[in-house]
């Protein structure tokens, strides 16, 4: 499982060793069995130092032929936003983290996987969205009132526990309560993503972010993390149009079909060119003080990078006018598992 710990060990390099080693497995899927035609369209857009690339998300490895094209015509290299569940199987976290793929979590994954630490099983709907609204509520200063025994479980909210590298003892003296604990991990666990990204950019290394979350063929709007860390870091953002890779790709196996993967680049999103949206005042990303107080700001972001994503894509793969939502979605534990 995902814990402070393993965040706080991530090493990154500049020239990693694991992206040049998988890079030439790559180079014979690619250009020999069975053979993959890759472009990078407007590649001169690209600013040379440190950007966030900001790319659809098709399927589950259409970041290797972008990162494989940085890596033969540029030499760059970059570090991957992924979802901090696909750090829970051991031997997939040692090639994460050798491929400096930067674990994000949220509330609700740390809602789910302490419940299953201690319960041994998933909340039902219905836990997750008490427990949820009410560690929301707290991590703005709300009261955040948890809800009594039996309607959630008495050792959920009394047992000491840690794992996740941040202890929870709510007997002993000044203990934290459930609510608290969690938006103390939350806090902590961000608080190393922002600074691991502030690393990598820092030596030379790209950011890759899929701002639109989850895999879609269309491409979706766009969420809030890419906005806070572009406004927090001062990056540009470049926009990129992955067109073809769920074809090559098709399925979960990550050896690639012959096929054609047409990248396209746009001009890259300045942090000038973002100034209506400049905040003044110190921030911290990913906070749910940031996301109340400066959510206008973030939204418009993240609007303009969809925009900018959108045209640089084939017909098939760009957004639907009109994007269903399901409601329920947010309020079940189903995703984090």
């Amino acid at each position: 499982m995902l814990d402070l710990p393993r965040l706080e060990r991530l090493k990154l390099t500049r020239y990693p060793f694991s992206q040049r080693f998988y890079g030439r497995l790559l180079q014979v899927n690619y250009e020999a069995l069975p053979g993959v035609d890759l472009s990078l369209e407007n590649a001169e857009l690209i600013p040379k130092n440190p950007v966030i690339f900001a790319m659809n998300h098709t399927d589950r490895y259409n970041y290797f032929p972008f990162q494989y094209t940085l890596w033969r015509s540029f030499n760059r290299f970059t570090a991957t936003w992924v979802k901090g569940k696909y750090y829970e199987n051991a031997l997939l976290a040692m090639f994460m983290e050798g491929m400096l793929q930067l674990p994000t979590v949220s509330r609700g994954y740390l809602i789910t996987k302490d419940f299953q630490a201690v319960m041994g099983r998933t909340p039902t709907d219905q836990e997750y969205a008490t427990l949820r609204t009410a560690v929301d509520e707290r991590a703005v200063g709300g009261e955040g009132r948890l809800p009594d025994p039996p309607e959630i479980s008495e050792m959920l909210l009394r047992k000491a526990r840690n794992p996740f590298g941040v202890a929870f003892d709510p007997a002993a003296p000044g203990g934290a309560d459930y609510a608290d604990y969690v938006c103390s991990l939350f806090r902590q666990m961000m608080a190393r993503f922002v600074a691991l990204n502030r690393e990598a950019t820092d030596i030379g290394l790209d950011l890759l972010v899929f701002p639109q979350g989850t895999r879609s063929t269309r491409l979706l709007p766009a969420h809030l993390g890419i906005a806070q860390m572009a406004l927090h870091l001062r990056l540009p953002i470049v926009p990129i149009g992955c067109n073809g890779s769920d074809r090559v790709y098709p399925g979960a196996s990550p050896f690639a079909k012959q096929g054609k993967i047409v990248y396209r680049a746009g001009a890259a999103i300045t942090y000038e060119e973002l100034a209506p949206f400049h905040i003044r005042e110190a921030y911290a990303p990913f906070s749910a003080e940031a996301e109340r107080d400066h959510a206008g700001a973030f939204r418009g972001v993240a609007e303009i990078v969809t925009e900018r994503i959108n045209p640089l894509l084939d017909a098939e793969y760009q957004r639907e006018k009109v994007v269903k939502v399901d409601p329920n979605a947010m309020r079940s534990a189903d995703r984090f598992v």
